[in-house]
């Protein structure tokens, strides 16, 4: 009887470690190849993790909400469909990542009962298992700082901050007592840098009849992500309107061959991103982030650009099309069909949704003539487009001024003022409008 090893596969570069959401197969169930065995979440993406054995599951390693890292077996499957799960050898699952003895005070804390759900911050199953480990309180785990993404604290940040925990403060939270039964008001600290200014949440009254709707996990990352974002990035939006008439004259005339010619239907959706990525070669100082002191710009290399994405939940994610001032029509359409299309199955990989330095989001798709989109940081810069509408509008030829209906869509870009001043967010916004209005209705698609 063979058995084999089912490892938490790779899923990207900068992608180390998973938590596993939910086991679809149970121990004693039978498995085809390639069915799904479990379902895990990165930062943002769900996936699907498949076996690619046929068999029966004789051991799973790893319960639900543990997190996994990439190389780890996370459970046996055998060859023989008749095994029991009495024939499988013991099989020590990985041990919890444990802390030094040299960064542990002199006393040691017993595991601690710490609720987390009182926080804002978002804390991994592995962060929480240490700091109850090592009793550390929701204060006192809401005071490390973080180095992860968005400022989450990472099981790295914990172990440094174990050895100098008896020499640290841990700053006292104000207690509310609340005059009624209404909630006392709480601050919200998702995100907020040094210095800042928090700012206080109203207290919530629930009412009879309310319902009350626990938000899923990307709901969560998604709330962190916005406060966090106009805590750290002074936005400002500006606005243009554009004549896109050539732009919608064009894909009527090509799209039915576009499509059977390379099998693929063409949106606006890449006409929009081949404009945005000349523009930014044009104004390359939009395509740059701020580091984490707030005292460097980096300027980027590469023009990666984010296409948020609406997903049958109602939440967004943002598929990011590499290299796109590299790409061709042809190749940015066929890109952006596969991104929107897995985005939508929930299969997309971790990397596909990391990397980006500028973010188009399509507010028109729901019938909106603009929008203040909020930026996706580490970006400083967001572009929102709204539905095109046709509008009369005066024309001048040389015979003269003349009335005609045209195709008009409002472009607003949200900036951070920090380093996009008005002068270089407008000016971006206007070339953007331009490449859009002066698209060649001539050209082969």
């Amino acid at each position: 009887m063979a058995q084999f090893e089912l490892t938490m596969p790779k899923m990207g570069e900068s992608v180390a470690e998973a938590t596993i959401i939910k086991w679809t197969k149970n121990e004693g169930d039978s498995i085809k190849i390639d069915e799904t065995v479990l379902e895990i979440a990165t930062d943002k993406v769900d996936s699907e993790i498949p076996s690619p054995f046929e068999g029966k599951l004789i051991k799973k390693l790893f319960n639900e909400n543990d997190v996994v890292q990439v190389g780890a077996v996370i459970a046996i499957i055998s060859s023989d469909a008749s095994a029991s799960i009495a024939e499988t050898p013991k099989t020590t699952a990985p041990a919890q990542t444990s802390v030094a003895a040299t960064s542990t005070p002199a006393t040691t804390a017993l595991a601690a009962d710490v609720d987390f759900s009182g926080s804002d911050k978002f804390y991994s199953p592995l962060v929480k298992s240490i700091a109850k480990e090592e009793g550390i309180s929701l204060t006192e785990l809401d005071s490390i700082k973080g180095t992860g993404q968005d400022g989450r604290v990472t099981k790295a940040d914990i172990l440094a901050y174990l050895p100098n925990r008896n020499k640290q403060t841990v700053a006292p939270v104000a207690q509310t007592t609340a005059a009624s039964s209404t909630p006392a008001a709480t601050k919200s600290t998702v995100g907020v840098p040094d210095n800042t200014v928090l700012v206080q949440r109203p207290a919530v009254s629930v009412g009879a009849g309310d319902e009350i709707i626990e938000m899923d996990r990307m709901r969560k990352i998604i709330a962190d992500n916005m406060v966090m974002s106009k805590h750290v990035s002074p936005h400002v939006t500006s606005f243009v309107e554009a004549d896109v008439t050539n732009m919608v004259m064009w894909r009527d005339r090509v799209k039915k061959d576009f499509e059977k010619r390379e099998g693929e239907k063409i949106t606006f959706t890449p006409l929009f991103i081949e404009c945005v990525a000349k523009a930014i070669k044009d104004f390359p100082l939009i395509n740059v982030s701020v580091d984490q002191t707030g005292t460097k710009i980096i300027k980027r290399k590469n023009i990666n650009i984010g296409m948020a994405a609406a997903l049958p939940t109602g939440n967004l994610i943002v598929p990011v099309i590499k290299n796109a001032d590299e790409k061709n029509l042809v190749g940015i359409t066929k890109n952006v069909n596969d991104l929107a299309t897995r985005a939508r199955a929930n299969k997309l990989a971790p990397d596909e949704i990391q990397g980006g330095t500028f973010t188009l989001t399509n507010v028109g798709g729901f019938g909106n003539v603009m929008g203040t989109p909020i930026i996706l940081q580490p970006q400083v810069a967001i572009l929102a487009v709204g539905t095109i509408k046709k509008k009369p509008a005066v024309i001048e030829t040389p015979q003269g001024d003349v009335i005609a209906i045209r195709h008009f869509m409002f472009l607003s870009l949200s900036y951070d003022h920090r380093v996009v001043d008005g002068s270089l967010g407008g000016s971006f916004l206007r070339k953007v409008a331009d490449y859009m209005e002066n698209w060649d209705v001539t050209r082969v698609s």
